[in-house]
């Protein structure tokens, strides 16, 4: 047996600092199919809780002990955020320019980067990829105050609950970490490439279920067929392709003819257990033609 020793070289690790933040929000089906950059991310604080123990007696003794649900939430303050963002804080925007508050607050995703640090090699050790689903924003205070000689910018904060999404033979989660000195290299720069696009593919966020198949190495890559459009009776002809949903509006639409009465955007999403090779397309807009 080896003798244990503390603070041995390079094995002084820490953890540091908050980037790369990306906001996904939450379509019609559940998915997670666009992502935006969030510029000026200053801080994401998760706040698990619950988890608790209960417990039950019988005959004068603990007969069990019982533990609550655990739940997630977290803080984000930031200098500023996506215009995406706005329908998630409760705002809509009915003309670009007009904000109106008070309205329904919809779902999103969020997956923002920490670094890893040690003694020898500082924050170049690696990082972690931390992935949050089903996040709903509470409304923020904002404080303005009047121009002085220390000027500070404004800065946001939004309390953010969350709902658990399924994973595959485990309890639901809403959060998912990723340690880069821990996973396959490849297989952590495949997972950037959907998380933040590619020149070709759309930035989104995988469901847990796609998550783990890429890093067991079970993701099956396919290639989305395009839809097709004949002007002539305003139909959309989506394809059936295995491995692959087609989304119109946020909703899974079936193979086979839709017929539009406006422009319209067709998406594709992978389903679990699928990716979409980097040579496939993952939007098409239609022009409709009255």
């Amino acid at each position: 047996m080896a003798v244990l020793e503390w603070d041995k070289v390079s094995e002084r690790t820490y953890e540091t600092g908050v980037e790369k933040g990306v906001l996904y929000r939450q379509d019609g089906g559940g998915n997670y199919a666009v992502g935006h950059a969030w510029n000026g991310l200053i801080s994401v604080s998760e706040s698990p809780s619950g988890a608790e123990p209960n417990k039950q007696y019988a005959n004068n003794k603990v007969y069990v002990n019982l533990t609550s649900a655990e739940e997630f939430a977290a803080t984000i303050e930031a200098f500023t955020y996506p215009d995406a963002f706005a329908e998630c804080d409760g705002t809509a925007v009915p003309v670009a320019g007009l904000a109106i508050g008070q309205q329904r607050r919809k779902p999103f995703g969020l997956s923002y980067q920490t670094l890893l640090g040690n003694d020898t090699e500082g924050t170049d050790h690696g990082r972690k990829i931390h992935l949050i689903y089903g996040a709903t924003a509470a409304p923020s205070e904002k404080a303005y105050t009047t121009v002085n000689d220390s000027p500070e910018a404004l800065t946001f904060s939004w309390e953010v609950s969350t709902e658990a999404v399924t994973v595959p033979g485990m309890k639901p989660t809403s959060q998912i970490t990723i340690d880069s000195t821990k996973v396959d290299a490849a297989k952590l720069a495949d997972l950037e490439d959907i998380l933040y696009g590619t020149a070709g593919l759309s930035a989104r966020l995988p469901l847990p279920a796609e998550v783990i198949a890429l890093f067991e190495g079970t993701v099956t890559e396919v290639f989305a067929a395009a839809p097709t459009y004949d002007s002539a009776t305003d139909t959309i002809t989506i394809p059936s392709t295995t491995g692959v949903d087609y989304l119109i509006d946020g909703e899974v639409v079936a193979a086979g003819p839709v017929v539009i009465t406006e422009d319209t955007l067709v998406t594709a999403t992978p389903k679990p257990g699928y990716t979409l090779s980097a040579a496939s397309d993952d939007d098409w807009a239609f022009d409709y033609i009255a």
